[in-house]
């Protein structure tokens, strides 16, 4: 670049007298390193780039990346000329390119002032491949004032003449040489018309184009395998598809110019660099008709000549529920579908001088349990839409918590076949076994990537092909199963109701589905305060600044108002002379500015009447909180009280591994008499993991009576974990009495947190009569939280009888808040009934608001102060007893005597005295 070589030599002169050297070096290091920023900057905005199929934004000028069409999209296209002539320039032309290559054609309709309207074929009057009209867009005459000349970007097409005719006069030419070979275009002229665009403005169309004319090898008889006239050199002989495989291939292909050839979107591989045996396969599967009727897999998809090639790839891959493969070499791609295996891999097959890395089941930071998307939905004007989320609820039970994630299929807008492809990705995730096997070279040479095999009773797909210098094979295996694709279990997509056109603003004098209801609003103390909810459907117009209110309480004539000042929020509630137990009629218009023309709605009444003004209305809402945290703690007393069994002297290996045993034993033995210590130690690494451990078993035991000890400890370490533990076991055993006491010790740390637990339980059993002591310490810190829990539980059944307490301290800092918890809960009983006493005090966060709370649950809540001059506070049964109470305020809706004899409503200023 110029300017740094000026920058350069400047640099050069003022700190090495000029030397032509030095110059040539820092202009150099200048130039890359703007170029090193500029390519962050592109690759910053490469990362937000959403692939879907909707290019949604008009594009001005040159500096336009190419880009193309893949299936069907809406988009706006890129603008590069605009001419108005005649008489007050009432004519006007204006040209987009929709996409470069040659298309197939417009869908029979576009949308314009944010309405879809019908396209109406007209006879060309030119070069154009096709002349439309839109649907009522016509004069007075009923000649049409919006017209619409399509090109396709076939090689070899025409200029538009009546364009270059019309604008040689004009500044601004449409040369006679802008044919626009290879890129597919529109000319949109209007002639102006008040009625029909000068409340409106200029109209922004939004263009359906069914994309790019595609090679398919299947059609193609000099091809192995195809059958058909299409030729890869001649796109006359090209058809249009949504077919994702197609699409896929055509990507790696690429799109070329005419004259250079060089490809301007997309890889521009060669069919000898392409699997096709894959390719063939997926566009099968991706024809082959589901139960419903429809295509297994379809997508659309806009890209450009910037997108980087991987992600573009995994837009079709994604679309067909597949994965991108390389084999041998080849590029290739692999289907959702199921197969049927290949082989079966056995014990045989595997040399055992050789490692493996086997993993049944992914970590559950790889797992996740609720899955959600997004699809493009034609029905709502090529907008994103929801599907509806997967989750199984045993999935959420095993993994201990919801584990959410979204995955979005913008390039699909079938929403049947995007709810297949969510299923299939949320079946894919769970079913996430990998495996790293060598296998004989006979086996190896036998398969190859992208085919089943079955292994320990299961399916797996050969993601990865392997070998050495030594022709020594391995394979990368992933779990699959053909249940991942099975349509048992899948509901249809979501069903999309179109939007409704919308009103012309100009023309609003009141607001649209007016109405209105009854409503609370929970006040300052407690109380609920009978409302009016007005609702309305929000006006698209600025000029209209406030939505007035008139009321009446039915029955009556004295009118009451209120007024909202955001018009565009469509609900207002108010309070506002509103009482209880009252059917209230209400009517609304709007303020503008200017002031225009503005009428009343009509009167709607509230479906019921308004309700009455009630106090501590949230109870059932702390009562319903207060409960589940008590049933909370039950399931927690359940857990922690369950039997907990240590097993010890469990084997371990490493297969593939390499290590050492080393083993002592010492055994006296006399009749029924018996004392042994056992001291065992084990190291063993391999690749991937090391591993030591040190067993001591000590025993001495006599006719019925038997005492043990036995200590485990263990230390691991992998390339991205550590564990340490510590398990020790004392057991002293006479007929049907027994005493035990247990304590385990953890230490772990990974790439995604640290934990330790250390755990004591003591146990004393005489037949069926057990006491029991357990105590569990817990630490855990995260990337993105640290909690810390103590919990102590005593337990003792005698004769079918039962006591157990639990006392648990927990404390979590997360970026949602700080929270802590103290809880004691109290449960004693027999086999047939139970019963439950505990408190708990609380620190939360709600709405990022942090809060405290206590609850007790009890059949009978006193507070005393100890003096028997005093009578205390009681709650029991549901009411709250006080002997005596010094109030300043009483906020209260209704007073009554205990006799019944005198009623004070407060709410409705009645007072009621009874003989």
């Amino acid at each position: 670049m110029a300017i740094f070589t000026s920058i350069a030599t400047a640099i050069a002169g003022a700190l090495f007298g000029g030397s032509a050297l030095a110059a040539s070096l820092i202009g150099g290091a200048l130039a890359f390193g703007t170029k090193l920023a500029i390519g962050k900057l592109s690759q910053q905005k490469q990362q937000k780039r959403k692939y879907t199929a909707v290019q949604g934004e008009i594009q001005f000028g040159g500096d336009v990346p190419v880009g193309t069409l893949y299936g069907v999209g809406k988009t706006k296209g890129q603008r590069t000329f605009y001419a108005k002539w005649g008489s007050g320039n009432k004519w006007n032309a204006e040209v987009f390119v929709l996409a470069n290559g040659w298309c197939d054609g417009l869908e029979p309709y576009v949308y314009i002032y944010g309405e879809k309207k019908a396209l109406v074929s007209r006879p060309v009057i030119g070069n154009e491949v096709a002349n439309y009209h839109i649907e009522g867009f016509v004069n007075g005459s009923g000649d049409p004032v919006l017209t619409i000349r399509f090109y396709d970007g076939r090689p070899g097409q025409l200029v538009d003449q009546k364009l270059v005719d019309v604008s040689a006069g004009l500044g601004n030419k449409w040369k006679s040489t802008s044919v626009n070979a290879g890129i597919c275009y529109v000319v949109v002229e209007r002639i102006y018309s008040d009625k029909l665009f000068g409340s409106k403005g200029r109209p922004e169309l939004e263009f359906v184009l069914r994309g790019l004319r595609e090679y398919d090898p299947r059609k193609d008889s000099t091809v192995a395998g195809g059958s058909g006239t299409q030729r890869l050199n001649t796109p006359s002989t090209w058809v249009h598809t949504k077919n994702p495989a197609v699409h896929r291939l055509n990507y790696q292909l690429g799109l070329r110019a005419l004259v250079s050839g060089r490809t301007l979107i997309g890889e521009g591989k060669s069919l000898g660099q392409i699997d096709l045996a894959t390719y063939f396969v997926a566009m099968n599967v991706c024809d082959t008709l589901r139960a419903n009727g429809k295509r297994t897999y379809e997508c659309s998809l806009f890209v450009s000549g910037d997108d980087d090639h991987t992600e573009v790839l995994k837009q079709f891959d994604d679309a067909m529920a597949g994965y991108g493969l390389n084999r041998r070499g080849l590029s290739g791609v692999i289907p959702g579908a199921p197969q049927i295996p290949v082989k079966d891999l056995t014990a045989a097959d595997i040399p055992i001088d050789r490692a493996k890395d086997v993993q049944f089941r992914p970590s559950a930071f790889e797992r996740f349990n609720h899955l959600s998307g997004q699809f493009t939905s034609i029905e709502s004007m090529w907008n994103p839409e929801s599907l509806k989320p997967v989750y199984v609820n045993a999935d959420i039970a095993a993994d201990g918590r919801n584990r959410q994630t979204s995955i979005d299929f913008l390039q699909v807008t079938d929403p049947d076949i995007a709810q297949y492809l969510l299923n299939i990705r949320y079946r894919q995730n769970r079913m996430g076994g990998k495996a790293t096997v060598p296998v004989s070279r006979r086996f190896g040479l036998a398969v190859q990537e992208g085919e089943w095999i079955t292994w320990r009773g299961k399916s797996w797909l050969i993601s990865e092909w392997r070998a050495d210098d030594r022709l020594r094979i391995t394979l990368v295996l992933s779990e699959t199963s053909a249940a991942i694709y099975d349509d048992a279990g899948i509901q249809p997509g979501p069903i999309v109701i179109p939007p409704t056109p919308p009103i012309n603003p100009s023309l609003l004098s009141t607001v649209q589905n007016f109405n209105v209801a009854v409503g609370m609003i929970n006040g300052a103390q407690g109380y609920d305060t009978p409302a009016l909810v007005f609702t309305w459907t929000p006006p698209d117009d600025p000029t209209i600044t406030a939505v007035r209110f008139v009321y009446q309480i039915e029955g009556t004539t004295e009118l009451f108002e209120d007024q909202c000042t955001s018009p565009e929020d469509g609900l207002f509630r108010t309070t506002k002379n509103v009482v209880s137990g009252k059917v209230y009629n209400a009517r609304a218009t709007i303020t503008t500015v200017p002031d225009r023309l503005r009428t009343f709605t009509n009167w709607m009444t509230t479906a019921q009447p308004t309700g009455l003004q009630t106090l501590l209305t949230g109870l059932q809402q702390l009562q319903d909180d207060a409960l589940n945290r008590f049933k909370e703690l039950q399931q927690e007393m359940d857990e922690f009280f369950r039997p907990r069994l240590v097993e010890l002297l469990d084997a371990f290996s490493l297969e593939g591994a390499v290590g050492q045993i080393e083993r002592q034993q010492i055994v006296a033995t006399i009749g029924d008499a018996l004392a042994q210590i056992t001291e065992e130690r084990r190291v063993r690494v391999s690749e991937n993991e090391a591993t030591a451990q040190l067993l001591t078993y000590l025993q001495a035991s006599l006719g019925g009576t038997n005492a043990r000890l036995i200590t485990e400890e263990t230390v691991r370490a992998t390339a991205d974990s550590a564990l340490s533990s510590q398990i020790t076991q004392l057991t002293a055993e006479t007929g049907n009495n027994a005493a035990a006491i247990q304590t385990e010790a953890t230490a772990r740390a990974n790439a995604d947190g640290a934990l330790s637990t250390q755990i004591t339980s003591l146990d004393a059993e005489v037949g069926d009569n057990l006491a029991r002591l357990i105590q569990e310490e817990t630490a855990r810190a995260e990337g993105d939280s640290a909690n810390a829990t103590s919990i102590n539980g005593v337990s003792a059944d005698f004769n079918g009888r039962f006591a157990q307490g639990l006392v648990k301290f927990e404390a979590v800092a997360a970026p949602t808040g700080v929270d802590a918890r103290f809880s004691v809960l109290l449960r004693a009983g027999t086999s047939q009934s139970f019963k439950v006493s505990g408190f708990y005090v609380e620190l939360y966060t709600e709405g990022g608001v942090q809060k405290s709370r206590m609850a007790v649950q009890a059949d009978q809540f006193l507070v005393t102060s100890g003096n028997s001059r005093h009578y205390p506070l009681v709650f029991e049964n549901g009411e709250l007893k006080l002997a005596v109470a010094n109030i300043g305020t009483v906020n209260a809706g209704l007073l009554q005597s205990l006799n019944g004899k005198m009623k004070i409503d407060l709410n409705n200023g009645t007072i009621e005295i009874f003989s």
